[in-house]
């Protein structure tokens, strides 16, 4: 009879029973765990995964596996390898069935095509499971598709291949060399630059292959720093062939790295700059010659961008030569300009040259001036145009130049001119003044013919005076300097102005200094006050204004800054001034300039201002110019004023006439004129012989010698002159006195005169307080014959 287990024994195997429950649920709870982890695995993983059993029917397959062989249905399981995949190639039922017998089949690449056309590479491997006795449950295939690795492999490799290409034909010398700088690379280029073969190279030591004796020594740390976290370096290096011969390299090194960061040799790209070191030396001597060069000369592409250009150019310009360096040339020129320029490039790269332009610039400031240009074009190593160059020489001077030779050939045409109206004109007036002042004499005061002859008398005397102007404008007068009051004159010339300008413009006036005077021409002040005067007009000709003219007293001292040539003391300042158009600086500098003139062509020589400012310097003063554009000019006239002005002469137009009772011989070939002196002398008590002839004249004296006190002889005449005349009765009889008399004369003046021994020179016209007290100054103090 079986015992009963006791109380005790049945609790204690409870307790094993329960305690052998949890150890199996918890073994089930791990092994679900175990279960769930691996399907989470497995389904994530980057391998397509797939289980058979031993009939090839799915136990398990993975997302990726569902997904990379486009599979959209998950509802596989059980189901046929065959089944889902009728078009499997035979040679994977072959594989799987090597691996049904233990076998373990893979390939690293492998192309599956699809029925779609479409070609998968893939990575596989096929191997059996076991079961827990021991026998194979199934297989399992691990598979991943690797387009795009061997998308990314493929490019590589082209890449490698393209880089290998490369570095076989490149130019450039391309080497590598391992951390103890031996050569591991020597392309083809390098073998040309440095003459070792790739063979001769590898191996060798840099310092063995390219570096001078003199260089080796110095290349250590250099060494050093190219092989270090320093990186890539860029030099310039002077090398040495195999043959021996010094080039200069260009050299762009870096260190070259494994895969995990570690430095593992270098890499050089070298170029033989030699060619191009040595053009850069003569450019560096062609860019000296030109920018120290008096012309200029540019490169442009042929848009006219510029490449290059001097600094003689770009100043002229007004402008740098770094700042114009991609700018186009249309800088230097306005609207007007540009088009003649546009069709003259077009022509010039065209035809590949021009030469001997003359084209218009236009400065910075808008000043325009002209160059003489020529150009060719540089084309590039398959003959096409490739940059237009050009040189170029400033005209400015050369036509100032021209137009000082034109104004000057018209000044000496003036002055040829001057002289024969001179002459002409004097002959003239010499009768018309004389005769008008007798019959002045002779006429009572309360005639009625009075004031007419006085009015005939005054015009004929400011014809005078014209003449003497014209002729010092040509330079053919003699400036007679005076102790002289400046009012009398300004006052003359306003009257003058005033007269010949219109009333829309107003003259004002304020001349107050009465306690001064200079030392000066009369004629050149007056011809100052005309000059400007007359340019102030012009300046508010269109518009009208207010013509201001001023003179006072000032006194200059050594800090004051109006001129640097003025001496400290007292001067007068001239000071007219219009409400005009005004100009700017740039015109201001210039008007000084000889036969520069803002007017237009037939309206002004150019040389006003010119003779005004050498009249101001000759007399130690200034003159000084403000200006705005729209806002007039003042011109300021400044002129030492003479200590000793309470000297100076009172010009009495009462002076006594004197008279005489000597016996003159009278000669002039003008019938009109020696009638009038033939008056006049007799009307001063002389007792006159005249001759129209001067051989006439000759006999005369040489007949009676001795009858003759005084002989009064015309310069220009027929057969012989005056000064002829002159020295032929010297001959006669030394010593004899002659007046000497012209209208106008290039040959002869008073200090000639003097020279031959003549007594006295006059200019005609003359009036007769003049001539009786230079008949007796002559009668008086000559010797007795």
């Amino acid at each position: 009879m079986i015992e009963k287990p006791s109380y005790e024994e049945l609790e204690k195997r409870i307790q094993e029973l329960e305690q052998a429950e949890y150890s199996r649920k918890q073994s089930e709870e791990k092994l679900l765990r175990s279960y769930d982890l691996m399907d989470y695995i497995i389904s994530h993983a980057r391998s397509a995964i797939a289980i058979f059993d031993r009939d090839l029917k799915y136990i398990y397959v993975s997302k990726r596996y569902l997904k990379d062989y486009k599979i959209k249905t998950q509802n596989i399981i059980g189901k046929h390898h065959y089944d889902v995949f009728s078009d499997l190639p035979e040679k994977w039922k072959d594989v799987h069935q090597r691996s049904l017998t233990g076998e373990v089949v893979s390939a690293e690449e492998d192309p599956y095509y699809r029925a779609d056309g479409s070609v998968h590479w893939t990575q596989w491997e096929c191997r059996p499971w076991y079961e827990s006795n021991g026998s194979i449950g199934g297989i399992v295939i691990y598979n991943e598709i690797i387009n795009e690795r061997k998308k990314a492999e493929e490019t590589l490799r082209k890449s490698e291949q393209l880089l290998a290409t490369h570095l076989l034909n490149t130019p450039i010398g391309a080497i590598s060399w391992d951390l103890n700088f031996m050569t591991v690379e020597w392309n083809p280029a390098a073998e040309k630059m440095f003459g070792y073969s790739k063979i001769e190279a590898m191996g060798k030591h840099i310092s063995e292959l390219i570096l001078p004796d003199d260089i080796k020594k110095l290349t250590d740390d250099v060494f050093k720093n190219l092989i270090s976290e320093k990186g890539g370096t860029h030099s310039i290096n002077e090398n040495i062939t195999k043959e021996g011969r010094r080039i200069t390299c260009d050299w762009y090194n870096t260190a070259l790295k494994d895969i995990d960061g570690n430095i593992i040799g270098m890499a050089s790209l070298v170029s033989d700059i030699t060619d191009r070191k040595r053009a850069e030396k003569e450019l560096s001597k062609f860019k000296i010659i030109s920018d120290t060069a008096n012309y200029g000369s540019a490169i442009t592409d042929l848009e006219g961008n510029f490449e290059y250009i001097n600094d003689y150019f770009a100043e002229i310009h007004g402008f740098s030569s770094e700042e114009l360096i991609g700018q186009n040339l249309s800088v230097f020129h306005n609207e007007k300009q540009i088009e003649g320029v546009k069709e003259i490039n077009e022509n010039f790269i065209k035809n590949g040259s021009y030469s001997a332009l003359e084209i218009w610039h236009t400065h910075r400031n808008g000043t325009q001036f002209p160059m003489l240009m020529a150009g060719a074009i540089l084309n590039d190593e398959y003959g096409n145009p490739q940059y237009m160059t050009a040189t170029a020489i400033d005209l400015s001077e050369r036509k100032k130049l021209e137009s000082y030779l034109q104004q000057s050939q018209k000044v000496e045409s003036i002055g040829t001119l001057a002289g024969g109206i001179a002459h002409d004109f004097n002959n003239i007036l010499f009768p018309i003044i004389g005769h008008t002042e007798m019959l002045l004499e002779d006429v009572p005061e309360d005639s009625p013919f009075r004031e007419g002859l006085h009015q005939i008398y005054t015009g004929a005397m400011r014809a005078s005076k014209l003449i003497k102007q014209i002729l010092t404008f040509s330079r053919q007068d003699t400036n007679e300097l005076k102790l002289m009051k400046m009012q009398p004159i300004i006052k003359e010339a306003l009257k003058l102005i005033r007269s010949t300008i219109p009333t829309t413009i107003e003259i004002k006036q304020d001349i107050t200094t009465d306690n001064c005077a200079v030392k000066a021409d009369p004629t050149q002040i007056h011809q100052i006050i005309m000059n400007l005067a007359t340019n102030a007009y012009h300046a508010m000709e269109d518009t009208g204004g207010k013509l201001m003219v001023s003179l006072k007293k000032i006194k200059f001292e050594a800090l004051d800054q109006i001129d640097p040539d003025m001496r400290p003391g007292d001067y007068v300042c001239l000071s007219i001034a219009d409400t005009g158009v005004g100009m700017d600086k740039i015109l201001t500098d210039k008007i000084f300039d000889p036969f520069f003139t803002t007017k237009e062509k037939g309206k002004g020589t150019g040389m006003g201002l010119s003779v005004v400012h050498g009249i101001v310097k000759s007399r130690n003063g200034a003159i000084k110019v403000y200006s705005e554009p729209g806002q007039g000019t003042e011109v300021h006239v400044y002129l030492p004023v003479e200590k000793n002005f309470s000297e100076l002469p009172v010009n009495d137009s009462k002076a006594e006439i004197q008279v005489g009772t000597e016996k003159i011989l009278l000669v002039d070939d003008e019938e009109e004129i020696l009638t009038m002196e033939k008056r006049m002398l007799t009307r001063l008590g002389y007792q006159i012989t005249s001759r129209t002839s001067s051989l006439e004249a000759l006999e005369a004296f040489r007949a009676n010698p001795d009858k003759f006190d005084l002989v009064i002889t015309d310069m220009a005449m027929p057969n012989m002159s005056g000064d002829k005349l002159s020295a032929e009765l010297a001959k006669i009889r030394p010593g004899t006195p002659v007046l000497l008399c012209t209208g106008f004369s290039e040959t002869m003046s008073e200090e000639k005169a003097a020279s031959l021994g003549i007594k006295g020179f006059l200019l005609k016209p003359v009036v007769m307080k003049d001539l009786s007290q230079k008949i007796r100054g002559i009668l008086d103090t000559a010797a007795p014959l």
